[in-house]
């Protein structure tokens, strides 16, 4: 550590510049047994030094400025720099003067806080951040969708009576028993857990019963929770840190001294004012699509966009998707015949057919090695290709796909958007991939949206918006802050959006949707999605519905009937 010192003539002055420079030494080793040594007054230095330590860290660097011999002793001046919190990004500099006393050639620093730093002399300093007020995160509305609250860890230590404990906690936490807290308690080894964390309104229910029980503990701290206990979203993560990171970028921070009459603020700037976090939910949707999602028993997500402008509207999954995280926004899965919207569009990009092309979509038929079937080996002879879409013949599409080029249906599937990934505030996001091709039995496979084709029900909803927009339209959650994507595919040639939803209109009057045919004008495509074997699939659809794009996914549903009948439930209840 460099130390530096004004030059001083003479032995005795040499002598006083030698003790300070110890000083200072010692002040940057953090040795407190040295620095206090060279101190006029070592009892009282070492336990002063050892709290500066403890409250503002170790990250200091103390330098020697002038020092001068006098005519009663000597003067000093040191020049601090301490790094303070978890990463050292707030510092906090300062001077100040000391004195020193000889006696013949030894010399001792004059023990005065103050002259370590300010504010010691008041007693300990410490160090913390100083927050804003907490913004809101808002919904499109301007409703509160999620805001700061306190909260209460109900802490259960050894020797507490499980039982007795659940028992209290009944009325608001049913889950907890007696023998998840004895387990819990034994895998603890001998250190409390909490049982629950709770709500103030749950709190006031059981805060009585709880007071009554030994070695049960209440531990009240701060969240960012969903105003409505009941409301949920795969969202609320990615916003939660959003609203975490504005809060921190406009913290302030504080260095206080604790005296004998209170805490005196010493150094350190205000918090800047944060504003609320404005999101584009519609908390109507969101509400009816976990209600739509409700009754699945297998795990489900709706995602809900706004094509004309991107926005997120609504983000849902069922408590079985919520326990294997943010399936709707990462989790990727074959997207099975949904992903017949890219193979057509390739396929009329090419040339080669148009939605009236007459072509034949037997049972089952061995295409390129692969057995491909028609659900049920459905046969529907010769039909024109927006027939074969709107009844989802494999066959049909499997036969389709072996035309086109290795690359056709990767750059496709980009053009609405599916394997373009997106940097969107608020949201972590995947879309799906769509590899190449390189061999006609890979294309086959592709084409009816298995193999190597992976989509996530977020990506599946971005390609329903960009045939719904024309083009791939950034997705949006926190209003005026589009997605930026890595990379821009070519754009889609003009007339190919209306042509394939003239087909996912088919599908509903006429095809695999004819469930939905009561929402007027809804267009869409089913999807069964193989997995592990030919007995097991997921269920899919994608659907247009006017300014509304969204997917809808259930995990090993057996067809796409439970995901038809989950958007059903979500567009009644908006009408």
């Amino acid at each position: 550590m460099l130390i530096t010192a004004t030059a001083c003539s003479g032995a005795n002055e040499s002598g006083l510049s030698k003790t300070v420079n110890e000083f200072a030494d010692a002040l940057n080793r953090d040795d407190v047994a040295a620095a206090a040594a060279v101190t006029s007054d070592p009892a009282k230095a070492g336990a002063v030094l050892g709290t500066l330590y403890d409250g503002l860290g170790k990250d200091v660097k103390f330098e020697v400025g002038k020092v001068e011999k006098t005519d009663d002793g000597g003067t000093f001046t040191l020049n601090a720099t301490w790094k303070l919190g978890a990463d050292g990004k707030n510092q906090w500099t300062y001077s100040t003067t000391g004195k020193a006393d000889s006696s013949g050639d030894d010399w001792k620093v004059t023990w005065d806080p103050a002259s370590i730093a300010p504010g010691l002399d008041i007693g300990p300093l410490s160090y913390s951040a100083v927050y804003p007020d907490p913004a809101r995160v808002l919904d499109r509305s301007g409703g509160e969708l999620l805001a700061q609250q306190v909260v209460t860890l109900v802490n259960v230590a050894p020797g507490a009576d499980p039982a007795a404990v659940a028992a209290a906690l009944r009325p608001v936490a049913a889950d907890v028993t007696a023998e998840t807290l004895q387990a819990e308690l034994a895998a603890a080894q001998g250190k409390p857990v909490t049982a629950v964390t709770l709500r103030a309104a749950d709190l006031a229910t059981v805060q009585p019963a709880l007071a009554a029980l030994q070695n049960v503990t209440l531990a009240p701290q701060t969240r960012l929770l969903a105003s409505e206990k009941d409301l949920a979203s795969p969202t609320f993560s990615g916003l939660g840190d959003l609203w975490q990171q504005r809060a921190d970028k406009a913290a302030g921070w504080a260095v206080r001294a604790q005296g004998g009459d209170g805490t005196q603020r010493v150094a350190g700037p205000d918090a800047q004012p944060v504003t609320d976090i404005k999101t584009t939910l519609d908390i109507a949707l969101q509400r009816a699509a976990e209600a739509a999602l409700a009754p699945i028993s297998t795990p489900a997500a709706i995602i809900a966009l706004q094509p004309s402008t991107g926005q997120v509207l609504a983000m849902a999954q069922n408590a079985a998707g919520d326990a294997q995280g943010p399936i709707g926004l990462t989790g990727l899965y074959p997207p099975g015949s949904t992903f017949k919207t890219v193979t057509v569009s390739a396929a009329l990009q090419s040339g080669a057919v148009t939605p009236d092309t007459v072509l034949p979509c037997p049972g089952e038929e061995n295409i390129e090695g692969r057995q491909i079937p028609n659900e049920n080996k459905f046969d529907l002879g010769q039909v024109p290709l927006h027939t074969a879409f709107a009844k989802s013949c494999n066959t049909t599409m499997g036969r389709l796909a072996v035309q086109l080029a290795p690359d056709a249906l990767t750059d496709a599937a980009a053009q609405l958007g599916l394997g373009i990934d997106y940097v969107t505030p608020g949201l972590t996001t995947v879309t799906g991939k769509v590899p190449t091709a390189d061999t006609p039995a890979l294309r086959v496979e592709e084409g009816i949206g298995q193999g190597t084709v992976t989509a996530t029900p977020f990506g599946m909803a971005l390609v329903a918006a960009a045939l719904a927009h024309g083009s791939p339209v950034p997705p949006m959650l926190v209003q005026g802050q589009a997605g930026k994507p890595d990379k821009q595919p070519a754009a889609l040639p003009p007339a190919i959006d209306e042509q394939v939803k003239t087909m996912m209109r088919e599908t509903i009057t006429g095809g695999t949707a004819t469930a939905l045919n009561d929402i007027p004008g809804m267009l869409g495509k089913t999807g069964t999605a193989e997995y592990i074997d030919d007995k097991h699939a997921h269920g899919w659809f994608v659907g247009i519905d006017g300014d509304l794009a969204f997917a809808v996914f259930v995990s090993d549903a057996g067809s796409s009937g439970p995901a038809v009948d989950a958007a059903g439930r979500m567009l009644r209840a908006q009408r």
